[in-house]
């Protein structure tokens, strides 16, 4: 079925027109591993592409090479080699300039980008502010622009990364930060674990009727085996639990879990972030 006038899509999923005139990018999902996505962002070039995280090169070839598209920059959120572990193959095939953050080891990196820093492509007529988000990483960045955020592994739908080199408190603050954005922000993540962190939510919020409406839907994607993402900024803070650590009833939860009543919102993340390292 056609979208209809007020609905258009946005990757696989309709988006109303109020929401969508944020979304001026064509966003290609191309899937690598077990559940990474690797981001192909269209501009106002209908044949180039930026390349977000390729992790792997092969997959990426082989989608460049059915929709007749050519790179025209690579860029990558942290060092994790299912992020940057394609880059190298890439250049061998392209010669294309890579952005990266500066505070983390990528030897192919052109362009070592900081918190505050803008770039522009202006092979797709894009430009996107670089966030600071460490937590996951300890440089790990994000791309914000043209209302869609690549935030690599800091935020997930649903959840968060893993603390590897960061502290609670850092994390805490570049989800704060995220959050932040607008609510009709596009988020593009870097892996779908959708469904399996919507079971930690309910878990942690079994009231929270957003999120189970949300399970439904995800549920629909998954059989027909497609993405769950875009998600957006709005719905992460209505369903996220990393999002609402203010929330009393989450607070609650996370108390009882802990046993003990946290100290703080960073406390309750930190707690919130060691449960979910420990769900089955």
């Amino acid at each position: 079925m056609p979208p209809s006038p007020k609905e258009l899509r946005l990757g696989s999923r309709r988006l109303p027109i109020t929401e969508l005139r944020m979304h001026m990018t064509d966003v290609l999902h191309v899937c690598a591993f077990e559940d990474n996505y690797i981001w192909l962002i269209r501009g106002d070039s209908p044949d180039r592409v930026a390349v977000v995280d390729p992790g792997d090169a092969a997959p990426v070839l082989d989608a460049l090479a059915k929709q007749r598209l050519t790179p025209a920059a690579i860029l990558c959120t942290h060092h994790h080699g299912d992020h940057v572990g394609g880059v190298q193959e890439l250049l061998a095939h392209y010669d294309v300039p890579v952005y990266g953050p500066a505070q983390e080891h990528i030897p192919t990196l052109t362009h070592r980008l900081h918190g505050g820093d803008r770039i522009r492509l202006d092979a797709l007529g894009l430009e996107f502010d670089v966030l600071d988000v460490p937590g996951h990483t300890a440089g790990h960045i994000a791309y914000h622009g043209h209302g869609s955020l690549f935030c690599g592994d800091t935020l997930f739908s649903v959840g968060c990364g893993r603390l590897f080199e960061g502290t609670a408190a850092q994390l805490h603050g570049s989800l704060a930060r995220l959050a932040a954005l607008p609510p009709e922000t596009a988020v593009y993540c870097g892996h779908e674990y959708t469904a399996a962190n919507l079971r930690f939510a309910l878990t942690v919020e079994p009231d929270n009727a957003d999120s189970h409406r949300h399970q439904e839907h995800v549920r629909e994607l998954r059989a027909r085996n497609e993405p769950t993402l875009p998600s957006t900024i709005g719905l992460e803070r209505r369903i996220n639990p990393f999002l609402r650590t203010a929330e009393p009833g989450l607070r609650r939860n996370v108390a009882r879990w802990a046993g003990r009543e946290p100290a703080s919102d960073v406390e309750t993340f930190a707690f919130l972030r060691q449960w979910k390292d420990g769900f089955k």
